[in-house]
């Protein structure tokens, strides 16, 4: 199966803890503070390969990371950054969030390369936080957190074009005399299971065109393969249809395509305001003494509604050229700018950095009395030096930072309040 879409899960780096250390030197008995920096946690980015064309790298593997920065040490030596992790996919990639499905990037047009996921920021060493009335600090900043987050790949073609059409029309077989791509041609349903993509030359300008999979009626409701490729219609600037005109296999050319545009609308209703043309093939297999013109039956029906009707053979070549430079004109008179979809999720926003884990309760037995706790703040109380004013306000910014006291707001602390914390008890005001 064509790998055009995966779910995995991304983690940013977490950004070294800062040292706590002082000058021990020979004659020098009261050394000042030379704990270092943390180093910055990777980040997670996302680069396009044009050398890809699916996203089978990531079908076999679940969870990438990058690298930790490394913690701070003595002598005011700063830990290494923690590495980059790039992931590589084919152009047209579009990154979202995986349980709302919302836009992150899309990896296209001059969109090449992108940071999805920031490393968390190295933590200060006690260093920073000497004063004249504290001078020996034994507190130091932790690094922020990593970032994690699940993302769904889902690769839409980059295509001007999109030819389609019920399956054994003759998608494949145009393409490939129109064009230089190279598919696999056989008289099966579904033959062709991924998007075939050429570059069709023309004078005055040439154009990609996509020869997507064969739909079938009930396709965007998930029957066969045709949703599988439904999305790879989304960029396309120009829709052409593709029929049997001779009903080679007995389908009615006319019904096919209000089939497919009806699986098209089911789909995404967007889709049918893009312009359409009608390539109405295997003429050279239709007999004068059958009665009704087929091709002129597909005019009457469909060119009083703007949708020009081309007869063709893309066996013997018949009508090739007037079909290829009509669509030339329609691309020139559209927007020359690709399709790319709009960002809808920031993981910047949405992610808060360092956010630590912890629980914030209302005392059941005691009135107006909160409860804070947590792994991490247990930790930091512990090499915090409460007793000074630099030591309460590094205090209260982590309180802040990581969202406790809005937290603490949002189950009603008032001023006045108590907030106890592993033995330590306050009071709270805003």
């Amino acid at each position: 199966m064509f790998a055009d879409r995966a779910r995995i899960i991304i983690r940013s780096g977490k950004g070294g803890d800062g040292h706590v250390s002082f000058r021990r030197e020979l004659f020098v008995p009261d050394g000042g503070p030379d704990g270092g920096d943390g180093g910055k946690g990777g980040d997670v980015i996302f680069e396009v390969d044009k050398g890809l064309n699916t996203l089978i790298e990531y079908r076999h593997r679940r969870k990438f990371s990058a690298k930790d920065g490394e913690p701070g040490g003595k002598k005011r030596c700063h830990g290494a950054n923690g590495e980059d992790i790039v992931l590589r996919v084919p152009e047209g990639t579009v990154v979202k969030e995986a349980e709302s499905g919302q836009v992150i990037a899309d990896m296209s047009g001059e969109n090449s390369r992108q940071v999805i996921l920031k490393g968390g920021r190295g933590g200060n060493g006690n260093m920073h936080y000497a004063t004249a009335t504290m001078q020996a600090p034994k507190y130091a900043q932790p690094g922020q957190d990593a970032r994690e987050l699940e993302v769904f790949l889902e690769l839409k073609v980059i295509a001007d074009v999109g030819l389609v059409g019920f399956p054994n029309v003759g998608k494949s077989t145009l393409l490939s005399r129109v064009t230089n791509a190279t598919p696999k041609i056989a008289n099966y349903h579904f033959t062709t299971l991924s998007p075939n993509l050429g570059v069709v030359d023309l004078d005055g300008g040439g154009f990609v065109i996509a020869d997507i999979p064969g739909l079938i009626e009930g396709a965007s409701q998930g029957v066969g393969l045709g949703l599988e490729f439904l999305r790879h219609i989304e960029r396309t600037k120009v829709i052409v249809h593709m029929v049997d005109a001779a009903s080679v296999e007995g389908r009615d050319p006319v019904d096919d395509i209000a089939k497919i545009n009806q699986e098209l609308e089911s789909y995404d209703a967007s889709l049918l305001k893009k312009p359409q043309v009608i390539a109405a093939n295997k003429v050279d297999a239709i007999y004068a003494g059958d009665g009704e013109d087929p091709v002129q039956r597909l005019r009457d029906v469909f060119e009083p509604q703007g949708i020009r009707v081309f007869a063709i053979s893309a066996v013997s070549g018949q009508g090739l050229k007037e079909l290829l430079y009509h669509v030339q004109g329609m691309l020139q008179a559209l927007p020359k700018e690709p399709t790319v979809f709009e960002q809808e999720y920031d993981p910047e926003l949405h992610l808060k950095t360092g956010n630590l884990p912890f629980t914030v309760e209302k005392s059941e037995e005691e009135e107006n009395t909160f409860i804070v706790e947590g792994p991490r703040i247990e930790k930091m109380l512990g090499y915090t030096n409460l007793e000074s004013e630099k030591g309460f306000q590094f205090f209260q910014n982590f309180l802040k930072d990581n969202g406790i006291l809005d937290q603490l707001e949002a189950l009603g602390v008032k001023d006045g309040d108590t907030i106890r914390m592993y033995g330590l008890q306050f009071d709270y005001y805003k």
